[in-house]
């Protein structure tokens, strides 16, 4: 008896023996591929989108737009950001994501040397393309393959000629930057000035600041107290906006005063529904999203090519505070 199980025993494994043989050679065979469950379907590139202000509202619909867009394609997108413009944060993301080795990454530029290195130097070097969104740099500096965005130079011929047809052709205006001059925010400033040079009577005063709340009030305290007779303002850093505003409503009436900003902060919209803002322009973030995926996808199949170097524009207009109640 003992000896019939002990033999029963030894040919199941035999049988089993024979049977995990034949299954591991399927396995191993190259043109064995493991099955997909149903709807299950490669995507044809894996891309990223990074930015610095991923808790903004208008960074939150630029991802929207390109996880729209990449489902339609057929390619698979991670957005990645930082919080509170975290420069070291993001400048790491860019790099892990070259690191990677993504097929594309679509980013928000930013106009360092760290930037321009990591994209000039580092993902030219693995052939990996860069889009920039929304914020340009120079695609010398860059050798990104194009932007999709605002025109940001028309953006501020906007602004002037709204300011112009509220306070008329005579006045001070004061224009508040940021210190780090960034290219997309210079395009903006030389717009304004574009206008505004041909009337004589509007004097302008520009003064630079970090977004750091106590720098944005300093900086708004010392020019009201040199420019008592200013009539107008504009925040060409939309984060700035907020805490400017604050400090001119604390030493008098906001109402007087005429006051313009960009869609890019996450104040901005509230701002001009309260009234505290005259006019705001309101760019396209989604159409930013969609627009910077499709065209990527199009370069990496070949479809366009080469992409246009000058970027692709997305529509923008001037929001008035009547027009967002």
């Amino acid at each position: 008896m003992r000896k019939t199980v002990i033999l029963v025993l030894g040919l199941a494994g035999v049988a089993l023996f024979y049977f995990t043989f034949v299954s591991a050679g399927k396995v191993f065979r190259s043109d064995w591929q493991l099955p997909h469950s149903p709807g299950e379907k490669q995507a044809r590139y894996r891309l990223v989108l990074i930015t610095q202000e991923l808790e903004t509202p208008f960074w939150g619909k630029v991802g929207a737009g390109a996880l729209e867009e990449a489902e339609r394609v057929g390619a698979s997108i991670e957005v990645w950001g930082s919080y509170g413009k975290n420069r070291e944060d993001f400048l790491k993301k860019i790099e892990i994501a070259i690191d990677s080795k993504v097929d594309g990454i679509i980013v928000q530029g930013l106009d360092t040397e760290e930037f321009k290195q990591l994209t000039k130097v580092k993902a030219a070097f693995y052939g990996i393309p860069i889009v920039t969104v929304a914020n340009d740099v120079p695609m010398a500096d860059s050798l990104r393959r194009t932007y999709v965005g605002s025109n940001q130079y028309l953006a501020g011929q906007l602004i002037a000629r709204q300011l112009l047809s509220d306070m008329g052709s005579a006045g001070q205006v004061i224009l508040l930057g940021d210190s780090r001059r960034e290219y997309y925010q210079q395009q903006r400033i030389n717009g304004i000035y574009d206008v505004l040079k041909e009337y004589p009577g509007v004097r302008t005063e520009y003064a630079e600041t970090t977004d750091a709340r106590e720098q944005v009030v300093s900086a708004t305290q010392d020019l009201m107290n040199r420019l008592p007779n200013v009539q107008a303002f504009v925040a060409v850093n939309a984060n700035t906006a907020e805490a400017m505003i604050q400090e001119i409503g604390r030493r008098s009436r906001v109402e007087p005063y005429h006051i313009y900003s960009f869609d890019d902060s996450h104040d901005s919209m509230s701002l001009l529904k309260q009234g505290k803002l005259d006019g705001v322009i309101e760019q396209s973030p989604e159409t930013m999203g969609r627009i910077s995926v499709k065209l990527m996808t199009e370069w990496l199949s070949g479809e366009t090519v080469p992409l246009d170097s000058n970027g692709y524009f997305t529509e923008i207009r001037m929001l008035k505070a009547a027009d967002a109640r």
